[in-house]
């Protein structure tokens, strides 16, 4: 039975098995260093390549497992698995910002590496006690420093950089050139098996990031710190309840032990000797030999330091045994010492012979725990006490020794328990969430433009989020939603078009109408909607009036340009048509068309509700025979007070007016009705509107020709 694998399976074990060829690397040529006993380690090599091709969390995982692992033939790699964990994080931090074909970049990189091993390597050897007598290098440091004067511990951390160099830039190499070897496509296939979505693009990542930036806090950074604090505060818990405990029970192991070992003194000491020792010393038979057990059961009693017996009085304690130790001579028989401040408040209870419970105290001779055993004489009278002091302060050392230790090694599994977290929190949270919400915005911000919906709800629906959790659910929604409001968007459009369709027809009706009692206006209303569109859109492409002419501008003009003679509809028949010069009564008559469709295009406003487009008729309508220098009707204004779409129709109804015949005169040439344009400019017309119909006269001529002028 033939059994197929996934590419996202393949990719997978890829993966698995680049991550395996780093731990393998760093555990065989650190070996093989340790082994040679080199000055190098080597032992990053994999770290590096693994990190700059699957990522840092890969990577940490990989700096970790080589330390856990090269326990087994050097049990203190432990400790220094935070170093190689942090040379990940500097290799990833720093392939972001950087690239190793520049060689300045690549020897910071090194440096940095070399200092991050360097100076950890020497504090941490220094924590955790660990013998570097006859390594080359702590040899170096200890002749240089002895030579120069130079204090020893930066001495090392010096020279320690200095190998790390070579090692670090070996190591970078074989990295390298192990990247080389694989397929250029290896960190995509791997990528693919991480996402639990399409690989986005680089240019998507960096919107991501730059969206990321902008917030004001990351979920992924706040579920890691969660994380962090929560495993912190456990193993502090935990390393503080045991180590307690620890404390405790050594504690009462050696009150235990010391207690035995009192009793044993207690068995072989002669009470009705006593005062015999004290009065002959040491030359009083079976003394010496007396002492002598004494220090046998001292030396075979755990955590025994101490072993004395002193003769309590009112006025003091005096020495009857004290036994030497490596460091310092006991007490001479016979010799009086006060009572110590700790024993003071029993003093009454000593003196009386009673059994006292162990006495914590510090002095000069460190922080010990004291046990003391009244001996009776036959008759049942106090001749001395036995007493044995514990050293608590070894005990504290070790753990804070041990402490060091712990907190070395959960470092480094600090480092990628965290990594862990950002990496799955990326996968599963951020990552999917900063793809949807970077499509989101784009879909936003593309409004009405029906292309730019589309295109942005292929390229949601594209993302293929598979997380199998509420981001996936959540993503379904947003495909659904972003396609609903795309094809709702596509119906307003399709009955938006349908409105304007018939808001034009009525345009071009009710301008019909007018034009039809006009025998000799020939087509004026479609070459003045085809010249005003022509000057808007010249307006537009020089740049004049750009914080007026947007696109609904031009199309609101351009829509509604045919409207500006409604007015025409009040003006009798015998004075619209009349073959001759008007008379000035008729004149002023005629000027009314203005007024006139004003009030119309305003009564169609008040009526139609959300036509603004007809503003721009009404401006049109009512100013178009209004002058740039103020003497045109009906109003009077000037420059850019006239509305800028009765300016650009202004232009375009004079220039119609030359270029075609009327009943009382010819048309004009066009070079003539242009010559006369050029003449208005300033005065009559807006420059820049003449300037721009000068400009596109190819265009002009084209309308001419397509309503027979030429």
């Amino acid at each position: 039975m033939k059994i197929s694998i996934s590419h996202k399976d393949k990719n997978r074990i890829l993966r698995d098995a680049l991550v395996l060829s780093g731990i393998a690397a760093n555990v065989l040529l650190g070996f093989i260093m340790s082994s040679l006993k080199l000055p190098l380690y080597l032992d990053t090599t994999g770290t590096i390549y693994v990190t700059l091709i699957a990522g840092p969390f890969f990577g940490i995982l990989t700096a970790v497992v080589t330390n856990t692992v090269s326990m087994l033939f050097n049990p203190t790699n432990m400790y220094f698995s935070v170093i190689n964990a942090l040379i990940a994080i500097h290799t990833s931090v720093f392939s972001r910002k950087h690239s190793f074909r520049k060689v300045k970049d690549v020897f910071g990189y090194i440096l940095m590496l070399a200092m991050i091993s360097g100076i950890l390597s020497v504090i941490i050897r220094r924590f955790i006690g660990m013998d570097t007598q006859g390594s080359v290098v702590d040899n170096a440091a200890i002749e240089f420093a002895a030579a120069t004067g130079f204090p020893y511990l930066p001495a090392a951390m010096m020279l320690d950089v200095l190998v790390n160099v070579f090692d670090k830039g070996i190591s970078l190499g074989l990295a390298v050139l192990v990247i080389r070897i694989l397929p250029d496509d290896i960190s995509t296939r791997i990528a693919n098996s991480i996402v639990k979505q399409r690989v986005m693009t680089e240019e998507e990542e960096n919107r991501i990031y730059r969206w990321k930036a902008d917030s004001k806090g990351s979920v992924r950074w706040r579920e890691s710190s969660k994380l962090l604090l929560t495993s912190f505060v456990l193993v502090i818990a935990m390393a503080w309840i045991g180590l307690t405990l620890y404390f405790n029970s050594a504690k009462n192991d050696r009150i235990e032990a010391a207690s035995d070992a009192c009793r044993f003194a207690a068995e072989i000491v002669d009470p009705d000797m006593i005062d015999t020792y004290m009065m002959e010393g040491e030359n009083t038979p079976g003394y010496l030999e007396t002492k002598e057990m004494l220090y046998k059961i001292r030396n075979n009693s755990l955590g025994v330091d101490y072993l004395y017996l002193i003769k309590v009085e009112q006025d003091g304690c005096y020495v009857i045994f004290d036994l030497d130790t490596e460091t310092e001579y006991g007490y001479d028989i016979g010799t009086k010492l006060p009572f110590k401040d700790e024993f003071l408040p029993y003093k009454d209870a000593i003196l009386a012979g009673e059994e006292i419970a162990p006495i914590e105290s510090k002095s000069d001779e460190g922080w010990l725990l004291t046990i003391g055993y009244p001996l009776k004489n036959s008759a049942g009278k106090l001749v001395c006490y036995i007493i044995c002091d514990v050293s608590l302060e070894y005990m504290a050392d070790y753990m804070i020794d041990f402490i060091i230790r712990i907190l070395l090694i959960m470092a480094g599994l600090f480092i990628l328990i965290i990594a862990f977290e950002l990496w799955t929190t990326s996968i599963y949270t951020t990552y999917p969430l900063g793809a949807m919400t970077s499509c989101v915005e784009d879909f936003a911000e593309a409004g009405d433009d029906q292309v730019s919906l589309d295109n942005n709800v292929r390229r949601i629906r594209s993302l293929n989020i598979h997380t199998g959790d509420e981001i996936e659910a959540l993503y379904r929604t947003i495909c659904d939603l972003t396609l609903n409001q795309a094809e709702q968007m596509r119906s307003i459009r399709h009955l938006s078009e349908s409105t304007m369709q018939m808001q034009d027809g009525l345009i071009i009706t009710m301008a019909d109408m007018v034009e039809s009692r006009d025998s000799d206006t020939g087509a004026h209303v479609q070459k003045t909607a085809a010249y005003v569109k022509i000057i808007v859109e010249g307006l537009k492409r020089k740049g004049y009036y750009a914080e007026k002419i947007t696109p609904k501008f031009i199309s609101d003009v351009v829509r509604s340009a045919p409207l500006h003679d409604v007015g025409k509809i009040n003006i009798s028949d015998k004075i619209l048509n009349k073959p001759g010069k008007l008379t000035e009564e008729e004149y002023e008559i005629m000027k009314t068309h203005t007024t006139a469709g004003k009030e119309i295009i305003e009564k169609a406003i008040s009526t139609v509700k959300g036509g603004s487009y007809l503003k721009e008729a009404r401006n049109m309508a009512a100013y178009h025979h209004e002058r740039w220098d103020g003497n045109g009707y009906p109003e009077g204004l000037h420059g850019e007070v006239i509305p800028l779409s009765a300016r650009i129709m202004a232009v375009a109804d004079v220039f119609d007016a030359l270029a075609s015949p009327r009943v009382y005169k010819p048309a004009y040439p066009l070079d003539k009705a242009i010559e006369i344009i050029q003449e208005g400019a300033g005065t009559q017309f807006d420059a820049k509107c003449v300037e721009v119909f000068i400009e596109s006269l190819s265009e002009v001529k084209v309308i001419l020709k397509k309503y027979d002028r030429m």
